[in-house]
């Protein structure tokens, strides 16, 4: 009966003749495969080597695993079976109206107590204590807004200045109007 071991840590560049090659001086194995990434098209970091005989492949346990390859330790172990429901599916045609969710009867039931506990629950909203976030007075900024510098700043020239009249340092309320000239 043939024995399936798996060999992880693999470096990325490794080929199947190179991992043959390693194990060979136990003896031929019968298949050597490197699973690729669908999405990058690079090897996964592990492979599948299959044995005819089960001492070869107690003999590659013992004598290669945790033995650096490539600088990698290497890890070996006898392959477990692929559990029910693991790895992709096949999908059906786009014309079959497969809405992407499994079928009901497909969906794993959910766990009566959740994975993982995250604390007491929350009381309900009218039942909570207030939040002590202050008066609403008391919103403003904590410090002084910064001014910004860095701006430009336009102005007339020095000679225009000069020759003003002192027309801008008198508030347009306190001008004369044409109508308060009049009355003079």
């Amino acid at each position: 009966m043939a024995v399936r071991l798996f060999v992880g840590n693999l470096p990325y560049d490794v080929t199947e003749t190179e991992l043959k090659e390693l194990v060979s001086p136990v003896g031929a194995p019968l298949s050597v495969r490197i699973p690729m990434d669908r999405e990058t098209g690079r090897p996964r970091g592990f492979a599948f080597v299959e044995f005819s005989e089960a001492s070869q492949a107690q003999e590659v346990i013992q004598r290669f695993n945790q033995q650096v390859f490539k600088g990698r330790p290497l890890v070996i172990n006898e392959a477990r079976p692929r559990e029910e429901g693991a790895g992709p599916r096949p999908r059906p045609p786009a014309s079959s109206g497969w809405s992407g969710a499994p079928p009901a009867a497909d969906r794993s039931p959910r766990p009566a107590q959740p994975t993982r506990n995250f604390g007491p629950d929350a009381p309900p909203r009218g039942k909570r204590k207030a939040k002590s976030r202050g008066a609403k007075g008391e919103r403003a900024p904590k410090k002084p807004i910064r001014e910004r510098g860095g701006g430009q700043f336009f102005s007339e020239s020095i000679d225009d200045l000069a020759n003003d009249q002192g027309a801008d340092d008198v508030a347009f309320w306190e001008r004369e109007s044409p109508e308060d000239q009049d009355e003079t």
